[in-house]
């Protein structure tokens, strides 16, 4: 139900409720996120989960100056049409002061001119996209994650430097995600690839796409793909006895779920890059960042999975959204919160890894500007040298 001739205030006299009004007096700062709690990318419903509970916490810490935050987070199913629906009811309904933690490429850019438009904050999408990454045309959007692009061109500069003979074969979601991987591998590999195979997200299996990179004699893999059709890739792997060089997609790159269901044992020498401390690592156990990080998952997300580092990642962007709205102060203006967010400098947000911070800049939107190259042992992500990138 719409109300376009009410104030907010008018609004919550209408609805007999406090929330609206309690947002009026500035005493609450609301937030508001699409993200896939059904659908085939379902997985992803973590984000939306993590954000809540991560607020939770700030809540009960005193909220953002005083301010208590509420976070309306709505089903997609990751379809932009209904992405579309729900964005408009947070923004025209529910009046949200920024959209934060979106999850997806196409989703995501489905709404960008919408909220560019309106003068919404849409922040810290949870993609790598240069969608997301252009500040002089959509100055509102800007992404949480590392630039799929800058990743997929280290991979092919390491295999270039390494393995100059190979042939290099990518697969990739067929949108704006799964091309940005195959732009930046292409530059970074300096040579054309010998085969380039596309998956669409309602795909029952990946095997046809398996055994036509196989059947190319493709020596290295680039897998530019989320975190179900990464696992069904590796399996069919596994059973057709190929064992490529695999580069896999930092967004889909968990040891649980999704390299534990193809088999650990399976997956030893697969590559990726990352920029958060990985919670099924032992060797973190101790630190104080994972101690709390830990403590904050048994308190407010105690069905939450604890192997699962989707809940680091967010745990960190939401930390780096709690951390823009101290900067914005009084300010909580839609205009002041992008302000305060292009204030963030080397931010250390916790669970963080070792020599990675956070930057926005007014003309670079990339909040990472170095990442760290891994390799599973069949145990762990290892660190493979020290963090590279601009």
């Amino acid at each position: 139900m719409k109300y376009p001739q009410l104030t907010r205030l008018a609004v919550a006299l209408a609805l007999g409720g406090t929330a609206l009004l309690a947002g009026a007096n500035k005493n609450e700062i609301r937030l508001g996120n699409t993200v896939p709690y059904s659908g085939p990318a379902s997985f992803y419903g973590c984000v939306g989960q993590s954000t809540s509970a991560y607020f939770a916490k700030v809540n009960d810490e005193g909220g953002i100056n005083g301010r208590k935050v509420t976070v309306l987070s709505l089903d997609d199913a990751l379809q932009p049409p209904k992405t579309v629906e729900q964005v408009r009811k947070l923004v025209e309904q529910e009046e949200v002061d920024a959209i934060v933690n979106q999850v997806g490429t196409a989703t995501a850019s489905s709404v960008r001119q919408y909220l560019n438009q309106k003068g919404v904050p849409q922040l810290f999408v949870q993609s790598g996209s240069n969608n997301f990454q252009q500040p002089k045309a959509f100055r509102f959007s800007t992404s949480a994650l590392m630039s799929y692009e800058h990743e997929a061109k280290v991979y092919g500069q390491v295999v270039a430097r390494d393995k100059p003979a190979a042939k290099v074969g990518i697969l990739y979601q067929n949108d704006d995600y799964g091309k940005d991987y195959l732009r930046g591998l292409k530059a970074g590999l300096g040579k054309p690839l010998a085969a380039e195979i596309t998956y669409e997200q309602t795909d029952p299996t990946m095997d046809s796409q398996i055994v036509a990179l196989k059947a190319a004699g493709v020596d290295v893999v680039v897998l530019a793909a989320y975190s179900k059709q990464v696992s069904q890739s590796l399996r069919k792997m596994n059973e057709l006895g190929w064992k490529p060089q695999v580069w896999l997609s930092h967004v889909s790159a968990q040891v649980h779920p999704t390299l534990s269901i193809v088999g650990l044992d399976n997956v030893v020498g697969v590559m990726t890059a990352a920029v958060v401390k990985d919670p099924t690592d032992p060797s973190w156990h101790n630190d104080p960042d994972y101690k709390a990080w830990l403590a904050w998952m048994k308190k407010y997300q105690p069905k939450g999975d604890t192997e699962n580092s989707c809940n680091v990642s967010v745990y960190a962007t939401s930390a780096a959204i709690a951390q823009v709205l101290k900067l914005a102060g009084n300010d909580l203006s839609r205009e002041g919160i992008l302000k305060a967010a292009l204030q963030l400098k080397d931010y250390a947000a916790p669970m963080l890894l070792p020599g990675i911070t956070m930057t926005m800049t007014a003309d670079n939107y990339n909040l990472f500007r170095k990442i760290q190259l891994m390799r599973f042992d069949g145990k762990r992500w290892v660190p493979q040298g020290k963090p590279v990138g601009e």
